[in-house]
């Protein structure tokens, strides 16, 4: 496919679900409202994102394989000339994965929202914030100019907030100020980061930045290292980083089903992604500095993680399971953080698979939530699990099956997409790049180890509780015959499920059966950006 044809796909899939919002807004024609208004704007919806996730296949369809490490389907315009300020996209084989990952996860949870849209105000708002949010991503994930990303990164935070203050459950307005003050608050400090990078540098041209020879050279060690700090803490809380995570459990907790999706399978990516974009090739010299502390910090969240989720599965705990799948996610992206901090291309690639692993995964896992709380009217795990709880293997089958196949993927079963990012992750951290202490490293793999031991305990526990349910006492008395004890079935998959959640079932065992299909893309990119971009 020739360049132009490219272009046009990258740009139009970041602007489209823009165009997609303004129209989501605006009256339907006579001949498209059909019987009801508010499934017309959630089919608007559906349509939208399907045509965006459509050219982002084309896209990487059409993208040279070949080379992955060269910056493939770019615009470069100015824009605000006098700040030295462009328009600048493209994607090579770090970002298009990602993309990718975004369209997908966006059109299934319109797919999802058509059947079975939550409960709030107009759907015209809800189409209209989900494309927005969309195209902030995608935005994020295909920018190459350092004030770009930043205005990409905070075009998100609104339409989140929005979607978990009017569309979320209880809690919902504490948990989406929690959630805008402290991405908010991380976003000033990384500003001001950038700011530093772009002024000493003479550039924010983050393609110009990233070669050995090139600007990059303006940048003393320690204008490096205050910039990574300042840039990292911002990544940090949107990654998230312990202890800089603690509004996430609150977000996911209160979220809409298709909120929980998109914040943990899409924007917990935007912050480690910015680490490899930006913190890597930019600022290598302080990120060297800083990543003992950041591998600690990262092994530290992993286990921490692992022992919040055992708290929480305990019998008696009232541990919700939305929150539990949240405090996973802080373990998972430890596993993320590691690998980046190796500076290594095992680590790194590491990490980049387990970011797409994790969306999969975890965009499953809050799917499969959201149906059990449309089921059963809870999420807490003593009432799923109780007498008169969920018992899915007996009550639901495929759905137990299937809640039981995101487990193992979540805990990282070989075969399957979970397991090759964190052991990849887990070897950058046995032999890391040169000058970082390698005794230390060797203690945070161990840590992380530790983890992935948690994470199995903590998911068969909950694969236990849930799908086989507690005991079932026997009736005492002819009333209660038809009680407890034969539990009438649950409705199990329906064929909107099977659409909007089978996609990620397949995609996880072919990334676990196939890892060289993502590998094969990112590996000559990161050899580039950890090379200087020679």
């Amino acid at each position: 496919m020739n360049h132009t044809a490219l272009q046009i796909l990258l740009a139009g899939s970041v602007v489209l679900p823009l165009v997609g919002a303004l129209a989501a807004l605006l009256p339907a024609p006579p001949g498209l409202k059909g019987k009801n208004p508010d499934q017309a704007v959630l089919r608007h919806g559906v349509t939208v994102t399907g045509v965006v996730f459509a050219a982002t296949l084309a896209l990487a369809v059409g993208f040279d394989h070949a080379h992955p490490a060269r910056m493939q389907a770019t615009t470069d315009l100015s824009w605000i000339p006098a700040l030295g300020i462009r328009i600048h996209l493209g994607v090579d084989g770090i970002s298009l994965p990602l993309v990718v990952l975004t369209a997908l996860l966006t059109f299934l949870c319109a797919v999802y929202s058509y059947f079975k849209m939550p409960t709030g105000p107009s759907p015209k708002a809800f189409v209209a914030l989900l494309l927005v949010l969309e195209s902030g991503t995608l935005a994020t994930f295909a920018v190459l100019d350092l004030m770009l990303f930043f205005l990409a990164f905070e075009m998100v935070l609104i339409p989140m907030y929005f979607l978990i203050a009017r569309w979320g459950g209880a809690g919902r307005q504490a948990a989406a100020w929690k959630f805008i003050l402290y991405t908010l608050l991380g976003s000033v400090v990384m500003l001001l980061g950038l700011l530093l990078i772009g002024l000493k540098s003479g550039t924010f041209d983050m393609v110009a930045l990233a070669t050995d020879n090139g600007p990059k050279a303006q940048l003393s060690h320690t204008v490096q290292l205050v910039a990574v700090l300042a840039v990292g803490i911002g990544l940090a809380v949107k990654s998230p980083m312990w202890p800089l995570h603690s509004w996430l459990p609150d977000a996911h907790t209160a979220a809409p089903t298709v909120g929980s999706v998109l914040l943990a399978g899409v924007l917990l990516k935007m912050g480690t992604y910015g680490f490899v974009r930006i913190a890597l090739p930019i600022t290598p010299d302080g990120l060297h500095t800083v990543a003992p502390y950041l591998a600690a910090l990262a092994a530290v969240g992993i286990v921490y993680g692992s022992l919040a989720c055992l708290a929480l599965v305990r019998t008696g705990a009232k541990g919700d399971l939305k929150r539990l799948i949240a405090y996973s996610s802080v373990g998972h992206m430890g596993f993320v953080l590691l690998g980046i901090a190796s500076m290594t291309p095992t680590g790194i690639n590491g990490a980049l698979f387990a970011n797409i692993a994790h969306g999969l995964i975890t965009g499953l896992l809050f799917f499969l939530v959201g149906g059990l709380k449309d089921r059963l009217g809870s999420t807490d795990l003593d009432t799923l699990a109780g007498t008169t709880g969920a018992a899915l293997y007996g009550r639901a089958p495929r759905f137990g099956g299937l809640l039981a196949f995101a487990a193992v993927a979540s805990l990282g079963l070989p075969g399957l997409a979970g397991f090759w990012g964190e052991m990849l992750a887990m070897f950058g951290a046995f032999s890391p790049a040169a000058g970082l202490s390698r005794p230390a490293f060797l203690t945070f793999m161990a840590l992380a180890g530790l983890g992935t031991l948690l994470t199995a305990a903590y998911l068969l526990l909950v694969v236990r509780r849930i799908c086989m349910g507690g005991t079932l006492k026997a009736p005492t008395s002819p009333t209660e015959a038809g009680g407890p004890a034969t539990a009438p079935a649950l409705l199990d998959l329906a064929g909107y499920e099977y659409a909007a959640w089978g996609p990620l079932a397949v995609l996880t065992v072919l990334a676990g059966l196939w890892p060289a299909a993502l590998l094969g893309l990112t590996n000559p990119a990161v050899q580039q950006l950890l090379g200087g971009g020679k």
